[in-house]
């Protein structure tokens, strides 16, 4: 086994091969970028090395650097994690040559797979089946445009390297097939560093079904059961489930030999991926094989009982497998959520920003989370913009669906906009419960499902208050334990007032809404009135404790009620009972009007960096044209006309680096 292993990668992946190589006694050296220079993963590790400035290509995918720090570190080993340089050809053979382990596929496997229409020409003489399409050599527009023409629309553009997503755009009509292409290229190169496409026939309804395999280099090869990823956005996996519902035993075996067959035909070693396409027929077609470890392996682990990651390690320190396939066995139903730092209520747009508290479940045997980011620290526009990911296991799907109900419900992140209140209305949907998802499912959600609704309800007003209401005692009875004069009036808590009863006032906000609540204390307990949006009702009587981190313990009217209640300058966040309610604690002084115009149609919607830009001042143009478009978080937005109208200005040229909310083309309507 290895002495000391270097995890080129960051975030939740490099802290979860750590978990593994600690436990079986190896060394663990970490790389980080100026970004995360305090990420959990770094200070996971044995050791920590920084490997450039923050952008992605000066510091995780530069290769010299991250060989650099290898050889500094003293390791004999380097694990890719998944993205970045993981199913890089030339890095796995660079860092062969630099006398140490790769601990993933050997390099012709990663070149012969890490092509899908070479990749595609292999599964064909293998006897796997493959999806009808184009995946020549020429990538000429007009000839991409053909070959569109020729299978028949819809079609799906893809990137012929990586994944995840990038460089992949599904194309309707021949009037799309150009943007798509530009667009697609530079999402590719700027992921992969390779533009060549390829096009597929776009499958109706289709399910995705992916076989995880592992070999080892004495000839093994065993498939670890199925997984379904079928619920996507944008091609990026959202949930993913095993065993994958639905299928017969007869599909199942059928799709796990097409696997093994897959895996053997390029002499594979360690652990891989073999992604299938599932029509309504419950035909299956080869799409692509990652050559590397998946994010979603968590499931596969706990349906199996299996550690992936100890494979991988044991594998390339050139033992046999640990288990054979007569001895693998799949017990029960394993689902895992995606939790990322983007808006769905503004098409899923990234998110960045500082994490100011950060909460999950506990972690039992029915619940894991892997998480790579802490409180306090930045997601930033650089990477990836996910959180964590929730996984959970049970008996049965149902009941592991309830528990993913469950423990996304304990999420709590105050910063960033995250989409857990959307994975609960996916996991609530109709077809998902049902078990028939398919890729189509989330593009079918009514916009409803998109909309997180963070109104206050009576409790959620009566928390907020209370924890201002305790934070503020207890600055006065600091301040007075400080203070020269302990008995001064000015750090009395009891709202004393000439000539009216005692009580103070809080003006709490959200949107436009806004209550004032009074508070009366009388030996421990305040009375509370309010006026505003919220029923006036029944004064609640209402006293409490703050606990640890931002606890609150609250006794309202004789009901005990534990909750989370997060203060970030003037912002109010109140978790409750799986719910987040959001309010703003208003100056008295502050009319709470909005002045100034409103934030314009074409203004950044996030930090990025501008791509391409199809605007030209004087020129007309149509909805719907794109006018620039913006590169963040490694996916492509584009900033489109909502009207007929004039390009005034354009402000920003491709390549620079803007800011949210930054004007980046002036527009008149016609």
């Amino acid at each position: 086994m290895f002495n000391k292993l270097l995890i080129a990668n960051r975030g939740e992946i490099a802290c979860r091969v750590m978990r593994t190589a600690k436990r079986m006694g190896v060394s663990t050296v970490a790389v980080f970028s100026d970004a995360d220079r305090d990420a959990p993963h770094g200070l996971m590790a044995d050791e920590a090395i920084r490997i450039g400035p923050a952008p992605a290509v000066e510091s995780y995918l530069h290769v010299d650097a991250v060989l650099g720090a290898a050889a500094q570190a003293g390791a004999d080993a380097i694990h890719p994690g998944y993205g970045f340089l993981s199913e890089n050809a030339d890095f796995a053979e660079a860092v062969a040559e630099a006398g140490m382990t790769f601990v993933g596929p050997p390099v012709d496997a990663i070149r012969a797979m890490g092509g899908k229409d070479h990749a595609k020409a292999l599964m064909e003489g293998a006897g796997v089946p493959v999806v009808p399409g184009y995946y020549g050599a020429d990538q000429d527009d007009k000839t991409l445009r053909a070959e569109a023409d020729k299978i028949g629309y819809p079609v799906l553009l893809k990137a012929a390297m990586g994944g995840g997503g990038k460089g992949m755009r599904a194309v309707t009509s021949a009037g799309e097939m150009s943007e798509a292409i530009a667009s697609a290229r530079r999402e590719a190169e700027a992921a992969f560093g390779d533009g060549r496409m390829l096009v597929e026939k776009l499958i109706d309804k289709p399910r995705h079904v992916e076989v995880q395999v592992f070999a080892d280099g004495r000839g093994n090869c065993v498939h670890l059961f199925e997984r379904d990823c079928s619920l996507q956005r944008r091609h990026q996996k959202v949930i993913e489930e095993a065993p994958a519902p639905g299928l017969s035993d007869g599909l199942r075996a059928k799709m796990g030999a097409a696997a093994v067959a897959a895996a053997r035909a390029v002499d594979y070693q360690n652990a891989g991926t073999i992604e299938f396409l599932l029509d309504t027929d419950e035909r299956f077609y080869f799409m692509e094989m990652n050559t590397r470890l998946q994010v979603e392996h968590p499931v596969t682990e706990l349906i199996t009982g299996q550690d992936l990651v100890e494979w991988q390690l044991r594998v390339a320190a050139g033992e046999p497998l640990p288990c054979t396939q007569e001895l693998l066995v799949s017990r029960g139903h394993a689902m895992e959520a995606r939790l990322y730092a983007e808006d769905p209520a503004k098409g899923f747009l990234p998110s960045p920003g500082r994490i100011h508290h950060l909460a999950f479940a506990k972690e039992d045997q029915h619940i894991r989370i892997d998480a790579g980011v802490a409180a306090g620290q930045d997601v930033t526009a650089h990477y990836d913009p996910m959180i964590a990911k929730v996984i959970v296991w049970d008996k049965d799907r149902d009941a592991a669906r309830r528990k993913l109900l469950e423990a996304l419900g304990c999420v709590e992140v105050v910063g960033p906009t995250v989409n857990r209140d959307f994975l609960l209305a996916l996991v609530e949907n109709e077809d998902f419960r049902d078990g028939t998802p398919d890729t189509g499912l989330i593009d079918r959600m009514p916009d409803a499902d998109f909309v997180t609704d963070h109104a206050p309800d009576r409790t959620a007003v009566v928390l907020a208050a209370l924890r201002i209401l305790l934070m503020r005692q207890d600055a006065a009875r600091n301040r007075a334990e400080r203070s020269s004069d302990q008995g001064s009036p000015w750090h009395q808590t009891t709202c004393w007032r000439l000539n009216d009863e005692a009580h103070q006032d809080l003006i709490l906000r959200h949107g436009v809404a806004e209550v004032t609540v009074s508070a009366s204390p009388a030996h421990g307990v305040y009375a509370l009135t309010w006026a505003g949006s919220l029923d006036e009702g029944s004064a609640p009587s209402v006293s409490g404790q703050l606990i640890s981190g931002h606890g609150l313990e609250a006794e309202i009217d004789g009901r005990y009620v534990s909750a989370c209640v997060v203060l970030v300058g003037n912002e109010i966040s109140v978790f409750n009972a799986g719910h987040e309610s959001r309010l703003s604690l208003a100056d008295p002084a502050d009319t709470g009007d909005e002045i100034g115009r409103d934030a314009a149609a074409f203004g950044a919607p996030m930090p990025g960096k501008v791509v391409a830009v199809n605007a030209v001042a004087g020129e007309k143009v149509s909805t719907g044209d794109t006018l620039v478009v913006l590169e963040a978080m490694k996916m492509e937005h584009a900033i489109k006309a909502p009207v007929d109208g004039t390009v005034v200005a354009v402000h920003y040229s491709v390549g620079d680096q803007v800011e949210e909310g930054v004007d980046l083309v002036e527009f008149e309507e016609d």
